[in-house]
């Protein structure tokens, strides 16, 4: 989230009345300087066919007073046209794992879509999908405010976390062959080298891909999803931290865990298999 999004057809409108800006394809009229305005109109259809809340809907995110002045860094890809939303949700929840949206910070969806160059209504559609993960909560005619955490509530998340992970992957240490555990180890240098550069949302990614690799190996598609949305969780910022990356001391050495782990599971050491990941999750970052 790094650069502009310059010269996104159809799109940029970043009015902050009750209804909110969006592209011709969803149905507004031009007006000056070639923006796009939708008709204020509840239960209007959007590019893709989904519901764009009305004039009368509770959550909008059209004022932008108590914002601060830098909301977040450009993008560094452009936002292409198709699957915006899903674009702009990526580019969002890397926000959060910055900092670069702030906890207890309110932002309104114009603002943020004119930082990503798109209309309103994919990055509204994008919180209201945080909103469902728990990252932000609707605050009425003002935005979206993004959830305060405290240490508690991170600590609940790696206990719950190891209560999943700790067990399946013990199971499938006695049971998966030590040649599927090798063909992990492109994944696990990954999060070395991600973590190398101390960028906490680099990371995170890298660490997620690792880890749902790993459970992937039980056949349970549900238990990754679960167990990826426990990661995800886990990345948001506490209440009151700075913003911006970890050090890379400190992701280095977890990153350096996965390789640790892959050798004693392909080594078939159980009890430094079980030893390592609860250290894993007790200092999971």
């Amino acid at each position: 989230m790094r650069q502009g999004t310059k010269g996104f057809a159809g799109t940029g409108d970043t009015g902050t009345g009750q209804g909110g800006p969006a592209a011709g394809a969803d149905g507004g009229a031009r007006t000056g300087a070639g923006r796009v305005r939708a008709p204020a109109r509840s239960g209007t259809r959007g590019r893709e066919g989904d519901a764009v809340p009305g004039r009368d809907d509770a959550v909008r995110g059209e004022h932008t007073h108590s914002e601060p002045a830098a909301v977040l860094p450009r993008p560094r890809t452009p936002v292409q046209r198709s699957s915006v939303r899903g674009q702009v949700l990526a580019a969002l929840r890397t926000a959060l794992v910055t900092g670069d949206l702030r906890p207890g910070v309110v932002y309104s969806a114009p603002v943020l879509a004119e930082r990503f160059g798109v209309s309103a209504t994919p990055v509204r559609e994008a919180m209201q999908q945080l909103a469902l993960e728990g990252a932000v909560e609707v605050v009425p005619n003002r935005g979206f405010r993004v959830v305060e955490r405290g240490d508690r509530e991170l600590a609940e998340l790696a206990e719950v976390r190891a209560l999943i992970e700790v067990p399946m992957v013990l199971r499938l240490a006695r049971t998966v062959p030590a040649e599927r555990w090798a063909e992990l180890r492109p994944l696990a240098e990954a999060t070395i080298r991600a973590a190398s550069s101390g960028c906490r949302a680099t990371y995170a990614e890298s660490d997620r891909a690792f880890h749902c690799a790993v459970l992937a190996l039980a056949g349970n598609e549900q238990l990754v999803r679960i167990a990826e949305d426990l990661h995800r969780r886990a990345q948001w910022p506490l209440a009151g931290a700075a913003p911006g990356p970890l050090g890379r001391v400190g992701l280095v050495a977890d990153a350096h865990q996965h390789t640790a782990l892959l050798d004693a599971l392909i080594a078939g050491d159980q009890d430094t298999v079980r030893s390592l990941l609860e250290e894993h999750f007790t200092g999971a970052v």
